[in-house]
């Protein structure tokens, strides 16, 4: 099984990028973020020309997470199985593909450490981490994928001394991601690949891209079942390259199921 996850920052701007690249890169499960579409506008004949079924869930020009599977689509799942629905913001999304519990994630950036936002940046990563443990079994084949809006140790920054202080490398943030490690899950990339400067987002501004100085904050957190049989992983920069490009690359996950 080959699962994805991409934050492509609008599908409506994003829609060709995306349909070319999954003719290339042939994932079996694709994790969508940051829509910013409308479930009544989604473009589910695009994903099913091309063998997807597509369940989406989005409320208009902000946030929206989906699931595209050519191996099944049940049991979807939008939201928090059960807390406050306000911090939802079309954020979650849940579905069953081909015997795999999998979630879209996109958690919220947070702004400022100590503002309203990063509480309810925090509120809502406790959110997630009650909503796995009531809906998953650690035991079975599990992945929580997307946005994570949080680099989870230093090799993960351009700049760990420069990005010390700001949203995103908190320890509160990290804390509240190494909860769901607690619970029993696994960031999937760090199983392949253990080096620094692994990114899967650069700014648009200042040329960051060309600069490499990014951050790795989209990720893939997998339970044992599907860690002990990944045997790929890949950030996709190809897909950040050309032509309106999205923030964020696609990153890619094989698994021996």
């Amino acid at each position: 099984m080959r699962l994805a996850t991409w934050n492509v920052n609008s599908l409506k701007v994003r829609l060709p990028r995306v349909e070319e690249w999954l003719g290339y890169a042939q994932p079996d499960v694709l994790c969508l973020q940051e829509t910013k579409l409308a479930d009544a506008a989604f473009p589910t004949m695009a994903f099913q020309a091309l063998g997807y079924e597509v369940a989406s869930h989005g409320a208009g020009r902000w946030n929206g997470v989906a699931i595209a599977s050519r191996i099944g689509l049940g049991d979807v799942e939008a939201g928090f199985h059960e807390g406050d629905p306000t911090l939802d913001e079309g954020r979650l999304l849940s579905a069953t593909c081909g015997g795999v519990r999998v979630s879209s994630v996109y958690v919220p950036n947070g702004r400022s450490v100590g503002s309203e936002h990063f509480e309810a940046k925090l509120e809502w990563l406790r959110s997630l981490r009650a909503h796995v443990a009531a809906t998953c079994d650690p035991a079975e084949p599990v992945a929580v994928c997307g946005d994570f809006n949080v680099a989870p140790d230093d090799r993960d920054v351009w700049d760990a001394s420069r990005a010390h202080g700001g949203t995103h490398v908190s320890e509160a943030e990290r804390s509240a991601l190494a909860e769901l490690v607690e619970w029993g899950l696994v960031d999937a990339f760090r199983l392949q690949h253990s080096g620094d400067r692994l990114f899967s987002w650069w700014d648009y501004r200042a040329g960051d891209f060309h600069k490499h100085k990014g951050m790795r904050i989209d990720l893939a957190m997998v339970s044992r079942p599907l860690a002990e049989r990944l045997t790929f992983a890949l950030i996709d920069r190809q897909a950040r390259k050309g032509k309106l490009p999205s923030d964020h690359a696609p990153l890619l996950f094989d698994f021996d199921c």
